[in-house]
């Protein structure tokens, strides 16, 4: 018998493995007899998707994602997925292409609704009045993240950027996000912004959307030096407002979404007003951002290697409230350490590869360990790499802050230092985390050497930090008296870009780089770090190039992390770092 009609008259529901809808299919044949089919939203999906067809279904997620816990809301919802349901159907049928389809005739036969279980039950059956709020949102997260698991490449594009790549020249090819520095909060719960930022944005954001390439535009708002008010406007008093600001800044400029650089809560930073309350608070700014933003926009967050600090001053434990409101946490693992003239360390650790550092809680590895293990997962975590190292003034040949232990120790004293020997923990580590990142554990040696136990490292001074005068751009290059002269960054920060362009890296064939006009490079095994030193100019740069982002992107990769973000694009080099990134993430 052929089919020549079909719709839907009525629905059900069933309670195993948990609340869900059945639509009934009334089917009519070509002898007038009927019968009847239960079919879930997500057998209509699969029928789909097997006959790839113009036809469209009613949107996905109309349920899970309107959030109205009541009976009238739940039979209104049904009902428009049933008018639509009916209409795809009909279509169906009136095709000649589709209408004697197996796949079709299969969906409409009486072969009924397969029993659905625990493990592989469908969010897109829930009768929306079984969830809650969170527990939809989170859903929603994790089904667009199961349909979608290719990772993202993101940069922030600082607004002094425009004198080294204007928002209209961007190769919108390379970037997934970008993430536009800065706005910062005011004590009357707006944004301030630098002269002329508005504009940028505003360019940034037509140039990206026209693009072709989908590139999504994300306000972030505060950075090191602009945190100030922040533990004021998240604050019960002012929070509702400081959201509507961030509102109105997303339909002003017609943004993505927003970020928050909030350097640090509950901490001083760059001597911001604090309080305990500031994690607490930050998350009623999360979740009600997303009430009012909806579900399509990121939200997101710049974070240290570290969970933000709860009120009793420690890290918290449990993040995963935040995680069902956010889109992603960016992970600021960099500026671990800085410059110094005794103990020059690594800027970005891939990990503690040695066991012997002096802040085994900074690096890659570390903190995909604490946010997850916090519960945030792993798929909302960016990993964040730097394109720029630093300066010291010292004489140094090699990194020694990842230092090895003194050769005279006794055996009970070194059993307590974590790199007293390879032992079977170690081993196992390093095999995981270099096996991640795509090497072998044998590649990297441990140093048998000691080093020096230097000066206290200089981790987390600032993140973000505003450029300094006269450095927007490429012209820094007369600053040098000579070539590789860069004792005009002691003590600083220095763009990848710069240090090509002063003369102590030059680039060679296949997109990598060498050491010139006096320096040697050198490779850290212990934190996975290229530097460079030259003791006649008591010049070392610590730094990342090509193989060790390329290390960073594979590892988050192979973690199952979302992806990876710089700081900045406009550090890099004619996007050679942003190439090898993306190829590590296994993007094209």
């Amino acid at each position: 018998m052929a089919v020549t009609r079909a719709s839907i008259t009525k629905h059900t529901t069933a309670s195993s493995p948990r609340p869900h809808i059945l639509y009934i299919v009334e089917v009519v044949h070509d002898d007038d007899t009927k019968t009847e089919v239960p079919r879930r939203y997500s057998e209509f999906v699969d029928l789909h998707t097997s006959l790839g067809g113009p036809q469209t279904l009613p949107p996905k997620r109309i349920l899970v994602t309107s959030f109205i816990p009541s009976a009238w809301a739940d039979d209104k919802l049904i009902a428009e997925r049933k008018e639509g349901l009916s209409a795809y159907l009909s279509k169906l049928l009136e095709s000649p292409a589709y209408a004697s389809s197996p796949a079709l005739l299969n969906f409409l036969g009486s072969t009924p609704s397969i029993a659905t279980t625990t493990s592989d039950f469908n969010l897109e059956d829930a009768l929306p009045s079984t969830l809650s709020r969170n527990t939809a949102l989170h859903a929603m997260k994790e089904l667009e993240r199961a349909q979608s698991t290719t990772p993202i490449a993101a940069g922030y594009y600082p607004d002094w950027a425009t004198g080294t790549i204007a928002p209209q020249n961007v190769d919108f090819s390379k970037f997934d996000v970008l993430l536009f520095a800065f706005a910062t909060p005011n004590s009357s719960n707006g944004l301030n912004w630098d002269s002329g930022a508005t504009s940028t944005l505003q360019t940034l954001v037509s140039s990206a959307h026209n693009s072709g390439y989908d590139t999504k535009v994300v306000l972030s708002i505060g950075g090191w030096s602009g945190g100030y008010w922040f533990s004021q406007v998240m604050n019960s008093s002012n929070n509702a407002a400081f959201v509507q600001t961030c509102v109105d800044a997303v339909n002003t400029y017609n943004l993505d979404g927003i970020d928050i650089d909030w350097e640090y809560p509950n901490e001083t930073g760059a001597g911001n007003l604090h309080s305990s309350d500031d994690a607490a608070n930050l998350l009623t700014f999360f979740t009600s951002l997303r009430s009012a933003l909806g579900s399509s926009k990121i939200i997101s967050a710049a974070v240290t290697d570290l969970p933000w600090i709860g009120s009793d001053g420690n890290p918290l434990t449990d993040v995963s409230a935040y995680a069902q409101q956010m889109t992603y946490a960016n992970i600021m693992n960099y500026d671990v350490f800085g410059s110094s003239t005794t103990s020059p360390g690594p800027n970005a650790p891939l990990g503690n590869l040695c066991g012997n550092s002096t802040t085994p809680q900074y690096s890659a590895e570390a903190a995909f360990s604490q946010w997850t293990g916090a519960g945030f997962p792993a798929g909302q975590l960016v990993l964040g790499l730097p394109l720029y190292g630093y300066v010291s003034q010292s004489s140094t040949t090699t990194l020694t802050d990842f230092k090895r232990p003194e050769a005279d120790k006794s055996s009970a004293n070194a059993s307590k230092d974590a790199g007293a020997s390879a032992g079977p923990e170690l081993r196992a580590y390093r095999q995981r985390v270099l096996g991640l990142a795509g090497k072998q554990a044998d590649a990297c040696p441990i140093p048998a050497k000691a080093g020096s136990a230097g000066a206290p490292p200089n981790f987390l001074k600032g993140a973000h930090p505003r450029a300094k005068q006269g450095e927007q751009g490429k012209g820094d290059v007369e600053r040098a008296q000579d070539a590789g002269d860069l004792s005009s960054y002691w003590g600083q920060q220095i763009a990848f870009n710069q240090i090509v362009a002063l003369g102590a890296l030059q680039e060679s064939s296949g997109g990598t780089f060498t050491q010139a006009n006096g320096y040697t490079e050198g490779w850290d095994n212990c934190s996975d770090t290229p530097y460079l030193y030259d003791t006649a100019r008591t010049t070392v740069v610590a730094y990342d190039d090509t193989y060790s982002l390329g290390d960073k992107a594979s590892y988050a990769k192979s973690a199952g992390m979302a992806g990876c973000f710089t700081w900045s694009l406009d550090q890099d080099y004619n996007y050679v770092l942003q190439d090898v990134i993306r190829s590590n993430l296994g993007l094209s």
